[in-house]
């Protein structure tokens, strides 16, 4: 009996976190802007916008000249997406047994809009086991506004990727795509749907 109870609660818990995220993901995945590209871009671009080596200079100094495989996922993110015109820097703790969650505070960087606090927190649904500290740096494109952060990020299906110990992987709403970049992902690596929300205060809510 107590079996049956459990199989019910997590399949509730299921299909309300599958009913928010469905609610909140994009129609279709946006075609990127080529005027980001690390390559031939303008003057104005060049002053709003990350190139790769800024972005791969400022990994260093966080996550350690040591990281193996750094420049190769940044390098990836930038062939994917091209110059980010925002990041965030931070440290994230999380742990799933099939329903997930996630925590994470930082700084949110902008060349045009300068920098702040941010707070992220989310719940995932899957086949996803294990716990994990990581730090992070999501690089940010599309960002028009400080403001316009503070909303819920569901995943992009298949964009999960593992380079060379860091995770990746893409979060879009509307016009915006954020791409968070982590290392220390212990041994939660199974495949999921969620969302993270992206606040102004910390929130123990992953609501």
């Amino acid at each position: 009996m107590k079996s049956i109870n459990r199989r019910m609660t997590f399949t509730a818990l299921f299909a309300a976190l599958l009913a928010g995220v469905l609610a909140f993901a994009p129609a279709a995945p946006r075609a990127q802007d080529n005027s980001s590209q690390d390559g031939g871009s303008s003057a104005d671009t060049e002053d709003t916008t990350y190139s790769q080596d800024e972005i791969l200079q400022k990994a260093r100094g966080f996550f350690g000249e040591t990281t193996e495989g750094l420049a190769e996922g940044i390098a990836k993110v930038f062939e994917d997406q091209g110059r980010p015109n925002a990041y965030i820097i931070g440290e994230e703790i999380g742990g799933a047994i099939g329903v997930g969650l996630r925590y994470g505070e930082g700084t949110l960087n902008s060349k045009v809009h300068g920098s702040r606090a941010v707070y992220w927190q989310g719940p995932s649904v899957g086949f996803d086991l294990g716990g994990n500290a990581s730090r992070n740096m999501t690089l940010i494109y599309g960002l028009p506004s400080q403001e316009a952060l503070f909303q819920r990020f569901p995943g992009v299906d298949g964009s999960l990727y593992f380079v060379a110990g860091l995770s990746i992987n893409y979060q879009r709403s509307g016009d915006i795509t954020l791409a968070p970049i982590r290392t220390g992902v212990g041994l939660r690596a199974g495949a999921n749907v969620g969302y993270l929300h992206y606040t102004k205060e910390k929130s123990w809510n992953p609501f």
